[in-house]
């Protein structure tokens, strides 16, 4: 069975730092793209990161770029999302997400596995 479990969202002070994991079962991280989107309350889901496991690129969406880093442990089928200088509006659920295709994108309807989310809450 394919499953992707999150962990590591919580309470953060703004300016904080939070890493996100998703470990991954039933497949293996070395051909797919993995990507980190979030969703606030009565927004769309958007994607925040993708990293490409055929050759490493990466993209991040504007609002996290030079705070949030992306990364995988292929060896421990882990993916990672590290998260510096917490901003009010970065609170939102966290998922991570699969897609068999091996290029990085964040193209929301393309990714075939998706985790069950953590939620990430910063105060000010």
């Amino acid at each position: 069975e394919v499953q992707l479990v999150e962990s590591g969202g919580g309470l953060v002070q703004a300016g904080g730092s939070l890493r996100l994991s998703c470990e991954a079962s039933g497949f293996s991280f070395d051909h797919y793209a993995i990507a980190w989107f979030r969703q606030a309350p009565g927004k769309e889901r958007e994607g925040v990161s993708c990293l490409s496991s055929t050759d490493g690129r990466t993209l991040y969406a504007d609002s996290v770029k030079g705070r949030f880093t992306i990364s995988s442990d292929n060896a421990k089928n882990t993916m990672y999302l590290q998260m510096n200088s917490l901003k009010p509006e970065d609170p939102a659920v966290y998922y991570c997400a699969a897609d068999s295709r091996a290029g990085c994108h964040v193209t929301r309807a393309l990714y075939n596995y998706w985790g069950q989310g953590t939620q990430v809450t910063v105060s000010s």
